[in-house]
């Protein structure tokens, strides 16, 4: 089940890969990033932000996730590091990202940030027929029948 699972969340993240990101030692609000995702490395993705930014010292973090139709959940803890390869600053600069920094790949506050995933919590809500039977009909569902659970690493 633990790869069907992560496969699940690797193909949800590549269909909309926002995530709510927050360092796990503040309190602060984690907030939304645009998560840059690579098929050949599922053991990180990388966020542009700014040297300002909440997140930017780095350090243990998590990044909450929820698919676009609701049937994929995870929460993903790794550590985010500053990424300063500038061929990997390049291969995900894009229009979309350019838009975000007034002097584009050379403005002053651009940081990347690499997350360096440990492990995740997915959940898969996708409810079998039996519970989609109980709760059309009032009965009562069994966590088994919502849908797979699983904490994997990555």
């Amino acid at each position: 089940m633990s790869h069907d699972i992560r496969e699940k969340m690797w193909k949800a993240m590549a269909d909309s890969p926002i995530v709510m990101l927050g360092l796990t030692d503040s309190n602060e609000h984690r907030e939304p990033m645009h998560a840059q995702l690579d098929k050949d490395a599922n053991s990180a993705f990388w966020f542009y932000t700014t040297k300002t930014n909440r997140n930017a010292g780095g350090g243990k973090a998590m990044a909450q996730f929820a698919s676009k139709d609701h049937k994929v959940f995870a929460c993903i803890a790794g550590t985010l590091v500053e990424e300063t390869d500038p061929d990997i600053i390049d291969k995900y600069w894009s229009k979309h990202v350019s838009a975000w920094y007034k002097d584009g790949r050379k403005d002053a506050t651009l940081k990347m940030l690499r997350f360096d995933l440990d492990e995740a919590e997915i959940w898969e809500a996708d409810a079998d027929f039996s519970a989609k039977v109980s709760v059309t009909f009032g009965g009562k569902v069994k966590p088994e029948e919502m849908g797979e659970h699983d904490k994997v690493n990555l």
